[in-house]
């Protein structure tokens, strides 16, 4: 059982790679030095100290392109695959106590495509935000993305599965096409100016 707890684990900070992929990282690193995270010994050197400065800087950086338009579709480009590669580690440092074969086949099946299927979400939310408003509703995007990753990131380690089930509603939120509609909306109440009413002479 304990086994499968981990998988749980280990997916849903996947998935939070797809949102920002260092503050799960981080996160990992974290709450393995306070104890509450067993990580595979391979993986130790997420736990260090310079591991862990070097997440925090990155967090802070990706944290801040993301607000600057346009900088943040071109992260995206270069976002998509290093999420792969995060969430794939993030699955492999904490399963454990399986065959080295099993826990990397999971790891690149379950977690490098349970990020990939968040980032595609958050890259279609982001372009659907840029074509609509020209970027000017693209910051909203990126705080919900923040917001969900340490979310995530917390849940995952304390409640794996409740984390799941909140990742999955955050995907299918992000994947749905009424946010181009309210996206939409939002620009036409920010654009349209209201007609004066003539004076009767």
């Amino acid at each position: 059982m304990q086994w499968v707890m981990s998988i749980l684990i280990g997916v849903a900070l996947s998935a939070t790679c797809g949102f920002r992929i260092f503050i799960p990282l981080l996160g990992i690193g974290i709450a393995c030095r306070a104890g509450h995270l067993n990580i595979d010994p391979g993986f130790q050197w997420i736990a260090s100290y310079p591991a862990l400065v070097a997440f925090t800087i990155a967090s802070i950086l990706e944290i801040a392109t993301y607000y600057i338009p346009w900088l943040d579709n071109f992260m995206d480009t270069i976002a998509s695959p290093a999420a792969v590669v995060a969430g794939i580690i993030a699955t492999a440092s904490v399963v454990t106590d399986i065959s080295p074969l099993l826990r990397w086949s999971l790891a690149i099946i379950a977690g490098g495509g349970a990020a990939a299927a968040v980032q595609s979400a958050s890259v279609v939310a982001r372009g659907a935000s840029t074509a609509v408003t020209g970027g000017i509703g693209n910051p909203i995007i990126s705080t919900l993305e923040l917001i969900a990753s340490i979310i995530g990131t917390i849940l995952a380690i304390v409640l794996p599965i409740f984390a799941i089930v909140f990742l999955i509603v955050i995907i299918l939120f992000f994947s749905r096409r009424k946010i181009i509609t309210f996206f939409s909306g939002t620009s036409e109440r920010t654009h349209s100016i209201p007609p004066h009413p003539e004076r009767s002479s």
